[in-house]
């Protein structure tokens, strides 16, 4: 792994990987900097836009042959990466952990994540099923097929640096797909050591160059993709204002978006919730990853008869947390991700105040040896109205909004009451009250748990949400059909031409 892990201040090259072969023209670097301690990891090139119309014209070239391998034999190669991912598990997670500043055990979990997907990767490259159809004229056969689409671009997002990659890029190989990501400015060591470790099975394995790709740069690298009419799909997980941005790029030039935005999740602890299970539910999800998940537990919706004693146990929970360094398996919270973050972090707290918040578990900004780049912050709690401007956004990092309720119905249009829709859950031992959180009408989200938090979704199931958080599905169940076409096909297998609705046309 010591080719992996990049030495401190080393200047990585390139800035443009096709996983066999690297390239790069830029004089341009980004400076990757470590939240955990401030130093400089790296330098890694950035893609010129002639790097980036080498690896488009490449992967393009590339699928002509891709897609024509059989789904099982491109199963196969992912499984082969999979293995990969396991031997380097532990220090791909350690590069996660330091380069982020994610927990230790979560970046050992997001590798874990990795190596899962490909897995349900392997199987359901003998899973990709049509459907067969009775025509309505005789001697007729009807069925579809699904078709890969061409060039999927990736454009990742920091806190997850290489799980959410895994989960587009693995599924869109076995479906006969190439790759082309853009992985975060703030996180570019991680992708490029993906790369490397799938480099020696694409080689092994005689898969046409381009056919996993890598591209580097900022904002600007990104729009590339989302204007590139070779780009088929555009899979982007980031904020609502990127989303609507990408959305609308990609619309205009009739290509796909498959959107993974903004979150403002909402956990409901009815009077009937088992407290013991509830608690550490919600303090993980508020607090995991420093409160940058898209999934981070942000609001908090207590029936009034349990609101006080859901406070006291939070706080006495709060109190224990550990905060530092996050390679030490000790520590709970590690950093935010920079110090602009920290500066989004105290705006947030500001907001809270000047609407007259009041914060249960106090605000700050950590200071001495241990945190030395100045971007550990302590999470809190604050005491807050659902319509307040502050609470209707996203802030990406650890602050938990507490409020009351007095009925089931007035708890779901709470958790309802916000422009995103990505994930919710109910603590409640009370099978009527969850059955109506699961219904049609209860949460909006794309994902509603019953006694387990809004974070840490399994990959087996779609992963996505509704309104502002884009209406996409990745990962798990039938989310691979975002990554192929639909084909409808007739046979005639008789000795006359009917039409369909019983047209005549004799002539």
């Amino acid at each position: 792994m010591d080719s992996i892990l990049p030495l401190p201040a080393q200047a990585v090259k390139p800035g443009t990987s096709t996983g066999q072969q690297f390239w790069h023209t830029s004089d341009k670097t980004i400076d990757s900097y470590s939240p955990v301690d401030g130093k400089l990891m790296a330098r890694v090139y950035t893609s010129t836009r002639a790097d980036y119309d080498r690896v488009i014209e490449t992967a393009r070239q590339a699928f002509e042959q891709w897609r024509l391998v059989p789904a099982p034999r491109r199963g196969e190669i992912v499984r082969q990466m999979g293995e990969q991912f396991r031997l380097y598990k532990t220090d791909l997670g350690k590069l996660v952990s330091y380069e982020m500043g994610k927990s230790l055990q979560e970046g050992l979990g997001e590798v874990q994540e990795i190596i899962d997907i490909c897995d349900f990767a392997v199987g359901l490259s003998r899973q990709l099923y049509g459907l067969t159809m009775h025509s309505e004229r005789p001697a007729h056969r009807m069925y579809e097929q699904w078709h890969p689409l061409g060039v999927v671009g990736i454009i990742s997002a920091f806190n997850f640096p290489v799980a959410v990659w895994s989960w587009n890029a693995m599924i869109a190989l076995v479906c006969g797909d190439v790759c082309v990501w853009k992985p975060s400015e703030k996180t570019p060591l991680t992708a490029l050591a993906c790369q490397q470790i799938i480099g020696d099975v694409l080689r092994n394995n005689d898969v046409p160059e381009g056919v996993s790709c890598l591209v580097t740069g900022g904002r600007d690298t990104g729009e590339w993709l989302t204007r590139d009419p070779r780009v088929a799909l555009v899979s982007a997980t980031g904020s609502t204002r990127m989303g609507r941005a990408v959305g609308a790029t990609v619309a205009e030039r009739m290509g796909r978006c498959l959107l993974e935005l903004g979150g403002n999740n909402a956990i409901i602890v009815s009077q009937h919730a088992d407290l013991n299970v509830a608690i550490p539910a919600i303090v993980f999800g508020a607090v995991g990853t420093a409160g940058q998940r898209c999934t981070t537990t942000r609001r908090l919706i207590v029936h009034e008869t349990v609101y006080e004693d859901v406070k006291a146990r939070l706080a006495k929970a709060y109190g224990q947390l550990r905060i530092g360094n996050p390679l030490e398996e000790t520590n709970h919270v590690g950093p935010l991700i920079d110090k602009g973050a920290v500066e989004g972090y105290l705006a947030a707290v500001e907001a809270v105040q000047q609407a007259g918040g009041r914060f249960v578990v106090e605000p700050g900004v950590l200071e001495g040896e241990a945190y030395t780049s100045g971007c550990y912050v302590r999470p809190c709690i604050a005491e807050a109205q659902n319509n307040w401007a502050i609470v209707q956004h996203e802030t990406f990092a650890p602050i938990l909004y507490l409020m009351k309720y007095q009925t089931i119905d007035e708890a779901i249009a709470l958790q309802n009451g916000v422009p995103q829709g990505l994930s919710s859950s109910i603590f409640t031992l009370n099978l009527r009250e969850a059955e109506q959180f699961l219904s049609a009408a209860g949460s909006d989200c794309g994902i509603a748990n019953v006694n387990i938090g809004t974070s840490g979704a399994e990959i087996g199931g779609a992963f996505g949400g509704e309104k502002e958080t884009g209406g996409g599905r990745e990962s798990g169940s039938d989310a691979w059909k975002a990554y192929m076409r639909r084909q409808t096909n007739t046979i005639n297998y008789g000795t006359t031409l009917p039409l369909a609705q019983g047209i005549k046309f004799d002539i």
